[in-house]
């Protein structure tokens, strides 16, 4: 007898421009994570993203009073409920953007405790990649989240790079973090974490193990 409940899997996407590619990499990263779960288990799966420039006031409002407004805490509940959660943040100054930031302040902060969750970032150059490490991951592991072994930064020259034999391109990243997310949000019962096309071993690896091998992508 399968579960009737969807899986719920939230993007949360801190990009100020329109079009954006912070969302369209929050697109991505949720469609791997979908292709993955619906491939390999029978559940449902509902996938959101919440952009939180159409927050924006909201936000500053909840901070000032101390109250969020309906839109706000729905969100907020939504991101709370998910069984998997994708992060994704501009590069600011070395860092998150102050909006990306803003709206986890206002999430509680045992409202992730043990939640999967892909951090994801996109810049102009390469050189940012380190947010990933020294901003994103810290974040997420105050909130007791569980960040996955891969993370993904996409510089403006990863958009239509399929990687070289010593690296991985940008299409393969997000399909390895979506794998990863998919295992994690069942347990590890059902996907294996990584798409056969990358030329990974299928055995399901626990996932402590996993936490162990951190990768800089």
């Amino acid at each position: 007898m399968f579960a009737t409940e969807p899986l719920r899997i939230v993007a949360v996407s801190a990009g100020l421009s329109n079009p954006s590619s912070t969302r369209l990499l929050a697109d991505r990263l949720a469609a791997a994570t979908r292709e993955r779960l619906e491939a390999e288990q029978d559940r449902q799966v509902d996938v959101r993203v919440i952009e939180l420039r159409d927050l924006a006031l909201d936000i500053a409002g909840n901070l000032v009073s101390g109250f969020p407004s309906p839109t706000l805490e729905e969100a907020i509940g939504a991101v709370a409920k998910a069984d998997g959660l994708i992060v994704v943040s501009p590069v600011f100054t070395a860092s998150y953007s102050g909006l990306f930031k803003s709206f986890f302040d206002l999430v509680e902060n045992t409202a992730l405790t043990g939640k999967p969750v892909v951090v994801a970032a996109t810049g102009g150059t390469a050189r940012h990649s380190l947010v990933l490490e020294h901003a994103m991951r810290p974040l997420f592991a105050y909130l007791r989240a569980v960040t996955l072994p891969t993370s993904v930064y996409a510089a403006s020259e990863d958009w239509g790079s399929s990687g070289d034999e010593y690296t991985e391109g940008l299409p393969a990243r997000i399909r390895r973090a979506g794998g990863e997310l998919a295992q994690a949000v069942t347990g590890g019962r059902a996907v294996s974490g990584a798409s056969k096309t990358l030329g990974l071993d299928d055995e399901v690896v626990p996932f402590e193990r996993r936490l162990a091998d951190l990768r800089l992508d």
